[in-house]
């Protein structure tokens, strides 16, 4: 446990039905202040979080249902498919512990498919949302007590000491390719603050989106309905509208593409034309062609994954993938040495 951690235990009645509910009061960064950083970057950038407003979040759900983005579909369908064997390479009993929860569609499904969990820990930045959907949760699986933590997991955050109530034996749980929004270096970082967390024998299932043919990653990010489009000037929309900036929503364009040298798939708004954003007194001006970057995703070979996760002190222990080599669920185990 770090010095400076603070643990606040809710007891509110909304989150009567969780076995505990701790703020751990995570900063918060404001989209103004990250906004004005970021447009005052080369190249200029904003954080691809900045996406799930009330509308951001029903365009990515929009998305998760258009036939090119294969990643949420085949998750699911590695995590019925392979069910039975996840539980039977994790075993009993163990506590998972889940980075980012969000909505609780693949929890629900891992937690189905597990023998026997000792308890289910959510972890996720939003304080209200996350304490909605696991309250629910609770309500929903009553034989699995459901704790949750709001935190920043992307930081490090510790467990509270109410979860050891829920077990010793730690399953952390990472899927939807969210790995691939941090850049090699800090996806490494994370992994290796993990093996503190999860603890001698501890476990991590882990989603990691695949390399493939930069066909199928380009038409992923960039639907032909329009929706991913739709989706990133979102973020001028939001900035208008929220932050007061003054801007041309139709002066901006999508653009994804699959980056090979990078091994990254990016996203990016981009200018037609010469244009400016004014935003607390400040002008962003922006040649023909100029970008804002808004999203990076790596892909990764399994292989390349695996030698990853053993640099930062885990130990491969299974992997399944579906059978057009699309996505991959990676198992790993915390290395004796860790």
């Amino acid at each position: 446990m770090t010095a400076d951690t603070i643990f606040e235990t809710d007891t509110a009645p909304s989150a009567a039905d969780l076995a505990f509910f701790v703020d751990q009061k995570p900063a918060l960064a404001t989209f103004l202040d990250d906004a004005l950083t970021g447009l005052s970057a080369e190249p200029k950038q904003i954080a691809p979080k900045y996406f799930y407003d009330e509308r951001g979040s029903e365009l990515f759900d929009q998305i998760c249902q258009t036939p090119e983005y294969y990643p949420t579909r085949t998750e699911l369908g590695l995590l019925d498919r392979h069910g039975a064997d996840i539980a039977a390479a994790v075993g009993p009993d163990c506590l998972v512990v889940e980075y980012g929860a969000g909505s609780s569609l693949k929890i629900r499904r891992l937690l189905g498919a597990l023998d026997a969990p000792a308890g289910y820990v959510a972890v996720d930045i939003s304080r209200d949302y996350l304490r909605a959907q696991m309250s629910g949760l609770a309500r929903d699986l009553p034989s699995v007590p459901v704790g949750a933590i709001c935190a920043d997991f992307t930081k490090g955050f510790d467990l509270p000491p109410e979860s050891a109530a829920l077990g010793s034996r730690r399953l952390g749980f990472l899927p939807g390719s969210t790995i691939g929004n941090f850049t090699p270096d800090d996806a490494q970082a994370l992994l290796a603050r993990s093996t503190k967390l999860l603890g001698k024998g501890g476990l991590f299932l882990i989603g990691v989106d695949l390399k493939k043919s930069k066909q199928i990653l380009d038409a992923a990010y960039d639907d032909g309905q329009g929706v991913t489009a739709a989706f990133n000037l979102n973020l001028l929309k939001r900035m208008r509208t929220e932050l007061g900036a003054e801007l041309d929503e139709h002066g901006f364009e999508h653009v994804a593409f699959y980056n090979r040298e990078q091994g990254r798939v990016e996203m990016h708004l981009e200018a037609k034309g010469e244009q400016t954003i004014s935003l607390e007194g400040q002008d962003f001006t922006f040649s023909d062609g100029e970008r804002i970057h808004t999203e990076s995703s790596y892909k990764y070979a399994p292989e390349e994954f695996a030698e990853m996760a053993q640099r930062a002190g885990f130990e491969p222990k299974a992997l399944w993938t579906d059978p057009d080599g699309l996505f991959s669920l990676h198992l790993l185990e915390v290395a004796v040495n860790a």
